[in-house]
C-alpha cells in the first residue's frame, strides 16, 4: 500500500510540473492580450489600405501589448508620418514605434 501511495504522489508530481509549463510566464502575451493585438493591427492595417495618402500594401504593422511597429517603405516622409498618424488613432494602442524607411 506504501508503494502505491508514492507511486501516486510521484506521478501527480510529475504532471502538475508538466503542466505548469503551459501557463503564461513573464514575457508573454495571454490569449486576450493576444486577440486585443490582432484586432489593433487589423485596424491599423485596413485603414492604411484605406487611405489615399498611405502606399499600405509596403508597410507592415505589427502589434505587442498595444504598442504598434510600422515597417517596410514609403515614397516620402509625409507618407511616413501619416502611416504613424494612422496607427496612433486606433483605440487601444498604447505607443508607436516608427521604423519606416523613406526611398530615395
Amino acid at each position: 500500500m506504501y508503494i502505491r501511495t508514492t507511486l501516486a504522489a510521484a506521478m501527480t508530481a510529475i504532471v502538475l510540473l508538466s503542466a505548469t509549463g503551459c501557463a503564461v510566464s513573464r514575457g508573454q502575451q495571454t490569449t486576450g492580450a493576444y486577440v486585443d493585438d490582432a484586432g489593433i493591427t487589423t485596424l491599423v492595417k485596413s485603414r492604411m489600405l484605406e487611405s489615399p495618402a498611405v502606399a499600405g500594401t509596403s508597410i507592415s504593422v505589427e502589434t505587442l501589448n498595444g504598442t504598434v511597429m510600422l515597417s517596410g517603405f514609403a515614397k516620402n516622409s509625409s507618407e511616413k508620418a501619416a502611416a504613424e498618424s494612422i496607427a496612433r488613432g486606433v483605440k487601444g494602442v498604447i505607443s508607436v514605434k516608427n521604423e519606416i524607411a523613406v526611398r530615395p
